[in-house]
Formats: C-alpha cells, sequence, structure tokens
C-alpha cells in the first residue's frame, strides 16, 4: 500500500451526532501520568500533542468510577465533583485543536490491587485473575448498585467537563466483563446462572449512564474472545453486543479482545513484534458483516496508517485505532495529510517503554520518542537554547550516536557522526537479525532516513582514538565529543568444557548448520531481557535442545508479564527446558555441573554441545576515561551503553539529551543529571 492510500482515513466521518475530522483515533491507554486519581497537565499536554499531530478522535485510558477500582494514585478515576475541572483542562487541550474527546469508564474488578489504597478488589467470586494476587471480595447486591450509580455519576461528570462522548468499557477482563464471561461469572444470584442474569449488571449501568448523562454519546468497548476455557467467544460477544445496540443507542462497538487473565490470554491484549500485523482484525470484520449498520472500531497491532487504511477500504471496519504508534510519533495523521505518511518513528511494538514501564508503576515512555509524558518541558528547555552553534564529534553510530547527532543538528550544531564499522545501528542491527525480532531494525532505518535529510556527516568506518582529539591531534578542534560507543558482551570461558560463544558470536552462528549451537545448548541468562530469550527462541527453532539457565527466581524477569506470556508459551512449544536458582558450577567434556543458587546442592547437564553466554556487558568507555582524564580535551558527554550498558530506552533518551542541550555551560556529567522529567508537573 502507498501513501497515497492513506487517502481513505483523512476524510470527515460521523459516529451519531459526533463529527470527526478523519478515521484515525487513539485508543485507550494507560499513561501514570495522574495524580491522586485526577488527569495532570501532563496529560493535557500528551494528548493535546497527538490532537495536534491530526487524529480525529481520543478515547482517555481507563476512568475509574469508584475507589475501589483505584488502585494507585497514577491511575484516573472520577469519585467526585473535584474531579471536573481536571478532565475540563484534558479537553481543552484536545478540541482547542479540532479533534473529539471521549472518556472511557471503567471498573477494574478483581485485578484492582489494593495494595496503595488499603482496599479489597471486587468481582462476581473469589477467584484471583492469577496465582499470588488478591483474593476479591465477592459483591453483593448492595455493591453492584454503588457502582451502577457510580458509573452513571462518572458519565454526568465527563459531560459537565465538557467531554464530547463516553466509551463504557467490557471488555479486557475488567468488572463488567467479569459479570458477562461464564469463566468468571459462576454465580447462582439474578446477576448470574444463565445469559440474561450475566447480562443484568451490564444493562444497568449503560442505563444509569442514559438516566445521568442522557446527551452523552455512548459507545462501547468489548472484547471480542477472551481466549479462555470456558471464556467468551466471538458468537457470544455477537449475541451480547447485537442485544445491547437494540436497547440503548449505542454510537459504535470498539472490537478488542483478551482478558486480564495470569495466561496467554493478556499478552494478547498488547501484542508485540511477535503477533503479525493486524493480527486481530478478524474480530472487527465480525462485527462489521453480522451487525449491519453499527460503527465498528478497530484496534492493536496496527503498526502505520498505511496498513491500518487496509482495514477501512476492506470494508472491515469504520475506524481504526493506533495507540503505540502514536506513542511513538504524535504526527502520524499530519505527516499522512502533507504526503509523508511513511516519514514517521515507527512503533517498534517492543512494549518496553509504554508496556514495561506502567508494570512497574513509573509514567510510560517510549523507545523511539524520548520526549513521550514531557512534551511541554521539552518544548520550553528547547525553545530556550539560543547559544551559538558548536562543532560537535559524536563518536559511535548505535542508536544513542545516531539520536545524538540528530539532535544536536537540529539545534543549530555543525556535527560528525563517526562509526567504526562499516555500517550504523550498532548492537540494534544485531539484534534485529535474530528470527522474531526483526522490527527492532525500523529504528535504525528511521534513523538513518533522518539522517541522510540532515545535515549531520556520516563517516564510517572511521575509529577515533582519544589521542586524535586533543590539541594537534588529527581531529583537534571540536568543542564537543559525544562518546557513543556501546558495549561489547562478555564471555566466561567453561576450560575443558564444551565451547562457549559469547553473544555476537552465537547471533553470527545462527544461520551455520555445522555449528556446535545445532546440538544441545545451555544459554546462560544474567540479565533476564530479550538478549538470551530471543536467542534460546531461534536456536530452538534451528533445531537445538535449549536448556535456559537462571540464577535468580525468576525467568525473563525483565520482559514485561504482557509479553512473557506469550513467550513462555513459544518456548514450552519448542521444548525449551527452563532452570531458575542454577548456576554453573564447573564443566567437563560434554557435561555442565549446575548449582542450586539456594543452597548449593549441584545436577550434572550432560550432553551439551555449547554454551552460550548472556553475561552482564561492559561498557566500552576507552575513549571517554581518556578524554575525561585530560584537560586539554574538548569538553566530552558518554550517552547510552558506553555510559553504562542497558537497554536503547535509555540509549536514545540519552542522545536526545546531551544533542539537544550541548550549548549549556556543563560537562556531560551534569547535563545528563538535567532531565525534563524531572520537572514533571503533578
Amino acid at each position: 500500500m502507498t501513501s497515497s492510500d492513506v487517502n481513505v482515513l483523512l476524510s470527515p466521518v460521523s459516529l451519531g451526532s459526533v463529527r470527526l475530522r478523519n478515521r484515525v483515533f487513539v485508543p485507550g491507554h494507560t499513561t501514570n501520568f495522574g495524580h491522586a486519581n485526577h488527569p495532570t497537565e501532563r496529560h493535557a499536554a500528551y494528548h493535546g500533542e497527538r490532537a495536534r499531530g491530526g487524529v480525529g478522535l481520543i478515547i482517555t485510558e481507563g476512568i475509574r468510577v469508584h475507589p475501589t477500582s483505584a488502585g494507585r494514585h497514577i491511575s484516573l478515576g472520577s469519585f467526585d465533583d473535584d474531579s471536573i475541572p481536571a478532565y475540563a483542562a484534558v479537553a481543552d487541550a484536545v478540541q482547542t485543536h479540532g479533534t473529539r474527546l471521549f472518556a472511557q469508564l471503567l471498573h477494574t474488578g478483581r485485578q484492582a490491587s489494593g495494595d496503595a489504597t488499603r482496599t479489597a478488589a471486587w468481582s462476581p467470586g473469589t477467584t484471583p485473575w492469577a496465582a499470588g494476587t488478591h483474593v476479591p471480595h465477592a459483591m453483593g447486591r448492595s455493591d453492584i448498585a454503588v457502582v451502577v450509580r457510580a458509573f452513571g455519576a462518572a458519565a454526568r461528570r465527563m459531560g459537565q467537563a465538557g467531554f464530547d462522548g463516553v466509551e463504557i468499557h467490557l471488555g479486557h477482563g475488567h468488572l463488567l466483563e467479569q459479570f458477562l464471561s461464564p469463566f468468571t461469572n459462576t454465580r447462582t444470584d439474578a446477576y448470574g446462572g444463565s445469559p440474561d442474569g450475566r447480562l443484568r449488571f451490564t444493562r444497568e449501568v449503560l442505563a444509569e449512564v442514559r438516566t445521568q448523562a442522557p446527551d452523552l454519546p455512548m459507545g462501547i468497548r468489548v472484547s471480542t474472545d477472551e481466549f479462555l476455557p470456558g471464556g467468551l467467544t466471538p458468537p457470544d460477544m455477537l449475541e451480547i453486543v447485537d442485544r445491547l445496540r437494540q436497547e440503548y443507542p449505542l454510537l459504535y462497538v470498539h472490537a478488542s479482545h483478551a482478558a486480564y487473565h495470569g495466561s496467554y490470554s493478556l499478552s494478547t491484549q498488547m501484542a508485540d513484534m511477535s503477533f503479525r500485523h493486524a493480527h486481530f482484525r478478524h474480530h472487527a470484520a465480525l462485527f462489521k458483516k453480522e451487525i449491519p449498520g453499527l460503527p465498528v472500531l478497530a484496534v492493536c497491532r496496527l503498526d502505520s496508517l498505511p496498513e491500518a487504511a487496509d482495514l477501512v477500504a476492506a470494508g472491515e471496519a469504520d475506524l481504526v485505532g493506533l495507540a503505540r504508534p502514536h506513542i511513538a510519533d504524535p504526527y502520524l495523521v499530519r505527516r499522512a495529510e502533507e504526503g509523508h505518511a511513511h516519514d514517521v518513528r515507527s512503533c517498534l511494538a517492543c512494549n518496553q517503554g509504554c508496556v514495561g514501564r506502567l508494570e512497574a508503576s513509573l509514567p510510560i515512555a517510549c523507545v523511539v520518542n524520548p520526549e513521550v509524558g514531557a512534551e511541554r518541558e521539552w518544548a520550553e528547555l528547547r525553545a530556550a537554547g539560543d547559544a551559538p552553534a558548536r562543532r560537535v564529534l559524536v563518536v559511535g553510530g548505535g542508536p544513542s550516536g545516531m539520536e545524538a547527532a540528530l539532535s544536536a543538528d537540529r539545534a543549530g550544531h555543525d556535527v560528525v557522526l563517526a562509526e567504526a564499522g562499516p555500517s550504523l545501528g550498532g548492537r540494534i542491527s544485531v539484534a534485529a537479525s535474530v528470527p522474531g525480532r526483526e522490527r527492532l531494525g525500523l529504528m535504525v532505518t528511521d534513523l538513518e532516513r533522518e539522517l541522510d535529510a540532515s545535515g549531520v556527516e556520516v563517516c564510517l568506518g572511521e575509529r577515533v582514538t582519544a589521542a586524535e582529539l586533543v590539541p594537534g591531534g588529527r581531529l583537534d578542534g571540536f568543542d564537543d565529543v559525544v562518546v557513543a560507543t556501546g558495549a561489547r558482551p562478555s564471555r566466561r570461558e567453561l576450560p575443558g568444557g564444551p565451547p562457549v560463544f559469547d553473544v555476537m558470536e552465537t547471533v553470527a552462528a545462527l544461520g551455520d548448520v555445522a555449528s556446535p549451537l545445532r546440538g544441545t545448548v545451555l544459554v546462560r541468562d544474567d540479565q533476564g531481557t530479550w538478549t538470551a530469550a530471543s536467542l534460546a527462541e531461534a536456536l530452538a527453532g534451528a533445531g537445538a535442545q535449549v536448556h535456559m539457565l537462571s540464577p535468580t527466581a525468576s525467568f525473563a524477569s525483565k520482559i514485561t508479564t504482557y509479553s512473557r506470556l506469550a513467550l513462555t508459551r513459544r518456548l514450552g512449544e519448542l521444548g525449551i527446558r527452563a532452570h531458575v536458582m542454577r548456576d554453573v558450577e564447573t564443566a567437563r567434556g560434554e557435561t555442565v555441573v549446575l548449582r542450586d543458587t539456594l543452597c548449593g546442592r549441584t545436577e550434572e547437564l550432560t550432553g551439551v554441545t555449547a554454551v552460550v553466554d548472556v553475561g552482564l556487558p561492559v561498557a566500552d568507555d576507552a575513549v571517554y576515561r581518556e578524554l575525561d582524564a585530560r584537560d586539554d580535551a574538548p569538553r566530552v558527554h558518554v550517552v547510552g551503553d558506553a555510559n553504562a550498558p542497558r537497554t536503547a530506552l535509555e540509549a536514545v533518551y540519552e542522545g536526545r539529551l546531551a544533542g539537544t542541550f550541548l550549548t549549556d555551560a556543563v560537562n556531560g556529567a551534569e547535563l545528563l543529571a538535567r532531565t525534563p522529567e524531572r520537572s514533571e508537573p503533578v
């Protein structure tokens, strides 16, 4: 599909009485920007930026209607009228740019952690959403009545705040779906026992919303398939939605999927790059086919406007929702309108800065967009920078170095980027060559495209030493040097045991059918990241018998639960064995002795033909160390893995920060401490 094909998305469309300037919307997604369960200036700036970028409709993250659903103070809620002014500020920030704003209303039910609020989670019964989580309170009739009134009151407040409509969340395993689903609702009273009984709570909520906010347009979001044995299936949801639309003036059905359950189902809700693009498009198409006349909103892994436009062109959806792509680049629609639909920062579907940080109760971020959540602060700091241009050398052409060079160029500096290798991309390009991780390569492609259009002089095959940068050296004369030389893998040899491959050697040998990596392979994982997991999956997929070893009690601990639940299913299907709380004691021949890190007891793993060592990487920071030790060196800044081995999230962020604020009369360490997020509003 060419960029011209996005025109099917760019014409105005109406949802009932709500006129939208195009068919693109930002679906609800949690940000963790809240304070005391109210939206903040961060919300206004964040959504305002995406409205400025041209999107037709924004649906807020889930607004909890009752304190038993609050969970944490950084989530959004509307429990009383004091919340109205804060929501009105968000509405004004969005509608000023011609974008419509809907409020998504929900109660999360049994997955509402009460640790912060000391409240019990509410649910139809007492079964937790996952092993090891809180036992919920089984709701009585009075509890149900309280929540029904709370939905209506929250809708009324959204109307008073100036919102254009509300979306009632009936999906994702939240409270209303918990009552709808026979998997979670085993009640025998009037709110269970039959499809009609399980539907009663939802009917009462929709009726109450119409009573308290009669003029506010109302849509619903559903999970077309719960992906749970005994759960709701597409035929079930078709029947439920058809009945509801006959009884209530529904503006649309937002066709999502999954249940918040500690199983594979949850991984589909935030489908990462292991799922194909538009993996769940058939859900929206089903509603379009079976319930004609009801507008359908499609969502999940719609990666770009040209790809998403295919659903509308095929008659499978009326609107298309792109959440993570709008986190990555808030100007998707505007670029398309200007004929540059492909000139965007692509979403990698990596789930690292968005979903991963949510899981840690942190505000969302983005690997490819370092300014997410601090749009106002970055703009203000950038506008304040008006110092003379400087000569800048960036050493290293990985993501951090590329971002630093671009940002310095945009700040008006004279920039040279020197990369020792024959191509740009660094370790991200290596990671993108591993089967299943190819989408990471989009980051390199996007940065290269931007460098081509910039004033940066790119020098490949140019290895720079510190001695060349001081007075009299070959590269004398630069005012600033940004060291972005990355990190190198570590390797722990096993004398007398099987051959040991580090990460880079393993990637290089993936296509070698004669490699010992095609036999029985032990992957030592000291990181808990995608590095070991993706290599293990690739090796097993190529026919190896793979064992994964972790010295901690957790498996793939730094991969978000949403992705890990799909990963473990795939690894299990490949026959990969996991050994947690185990480390290597010794090795001899093809036998590796494993030690239990708890009690010290040993066991043998035999027939091992190769070991992959995913140990802790080492910063490749020699240029920085040597320059930092000299008084006659140019000002030096160290970023990314050369600063400390971490992930692309931190690397790109530090590159953006260094390149943008080089005009500050500070050294690199002071500069990196001057992060815009420190001034985040509450």
